[in-house]
């Protein structure tokens, strides 16, 4: 019989303790740049030197590092001891609650994931792909759990396959939609709407038509051609909206700098300009093969702008740039009119109680076939001319 393999875990409370060169050695990564810039070490490492992921703020990094019996790191897991469900976008509120109905503590417990960011990207870096290592990973997580007297364990926004792997090691899967556009190879915006229903055409390019009705003018920004004034006005934008949505902001002014001086080739910063004076803004990362949107605001409504910057600038960007896939963030049903399509995104969960874990897997079981259904539903109301979508 084979010897069992030997890792050493070691914990790290800070993204600053792991080299840049071994946690983007872990990630997946094409010719030396990260395949997903949320996975990127400068992304977590802005996050948490500009104090937006910190103890202080309920996210206290608690990265698990894997390596061999050699020394040479094989496996990495993004994690933080949470004391709120705030900034996680899978929403486990009432699960808190039952606990805590019980007389258990739900809090803190234990979350994998990229802060304040509903983009799917693998969560277990294993670049060998070895089983044994992602089980290894899991199990010392679950043993952290132990030591922290953390309730459970999530890991949120995973890819399909690894959500099934992770399901098979005992955890509990969690189904959710989101609406991501698809480039069919469309040589421009205009070859894209001649694949929807002639009334959602001419929707779509009236909505175009009056959001820039004012005349007002949209810029990408990106590399060198970002400039602090640029993340002072988009900053105002992204205040006004967190303000009205939850009340205060997730981030704060200091962490687009820091992405601004490690970053700005993966950032496309939409503005949106009356004369010389920015009203409007959303920003944008790059992968590989997608653009992600992520955040955005305005200091004067127009009708339709929101659309503009959000979902059709995006479209225009990716077809110019041959990108897959534009990922537009979560919820929003009013996207499937606007050419973007359901999307399934999956999260896993282990939890310690037994009694909340099996009260949390039959509300699961049923929200699944809930979400199935819906996305069954969903799929008849898209824009589409009929046969021109393939199934994905």
């Amino acid at each position: 019989m084979a010897d069992q393999p030997i890792f050493r875990a070691t914990i790290h409370p800070s993204t600053a303790g792991i080299p840049a060169d071994v946690w983007n050695g872990l990630a997946p990564s094409t010719d030396g740049r990260s395949d997903n810039p949320f996975l990127d070490h400068a992304f977590f490492l802005a996050l948490e030197a500009s104090g937006c992921a910190t103890a202080r703020t309920g996210w206290q990094p608690q990265h698990i590092l894997l390596s061999d019996d050699e020394g040479r790191p094989v496996g990495l897991m993004p994690l933080f001891l949470k004391s709120h469900s705030m900034g996680e976008y899978v929403f486990d509120h009432g699960w808190a609650d039952a606990l805590e109905r019980a007389g258990g503590s739900y809090y803190p417990k234990l979350q994998c994931s990229v802060p304040f960011t509903p983009a799917t990207a693998p969560k277990l870096l294993v670049p060998s792909g070895d089983p044994a290592i992602r089980a290894a990973l899991l199990s010392t997580a679950q043993q952290l759990a132990g030591q922290r007297n953390a309730s459970s364990v999530h890991a949120t926004f995973v890819p399909e396959a690894e959500a099934a792997e992770i399901e098979s090691d005992g955890w509990l899967r969690r189904l959710d939609t989101q609406f991501h556009w698809h480039n069919e190879g469309f040589a421009s915006f205009e070859e894209f709407l001649e694949t929807l229903s002639s009334r959602k055409r001419k929707t779509i390019r009236r909505e175009r038509r009056d959001a820039l009705a004012e005349g007002l003018a949209v810029q990408w920004l990106s590399g060198s051609d970002l400039k602090e004034h640029h993340w002072d006005a988009f900053y105002d934008f992204y205040e006004d909206t967190g303000s009205r949505k939850w009340g205060r902001p997730y981030l704060n002014r200091e962490f687009f700098s820091r992405l601004n001086e490690t970053m700005a080739d993966r950032i496309v910063l939409m503005l949106a300009y009356d004369g010389a004076t920015p009203i409007a803004g959303a920003i944008n990362f790059v992968g590989k093969d997608r653009i992600f949107g992520r955040n955005w605001g305005c200091t004067r409504d127009v009708p339709f702008l929101h659309f503009e910057l959000c979902y059709y600038q995006a479209i225009d960007y990716a077809i110019a740039h041959k990108l897959a896939v534009v990922e537009a963030g979560a919820q929003g049903e009013h996207k499937l009119a606007r050419g973007y399509a359901p999307a399934t995104t999956y999260s896993v969960h282990w939890i310690a109680h037994p009694g909340l874990r099996q009260a949390v897997a039959d509300h699961l079981e049923r929200e699944r076939m809930s979400v199935e259904r819906s996305q069954e539903l969903l799929e008849q109301f898209t824009p589409f001319r009929k046969g021109e979508r393939t199934d994905r």
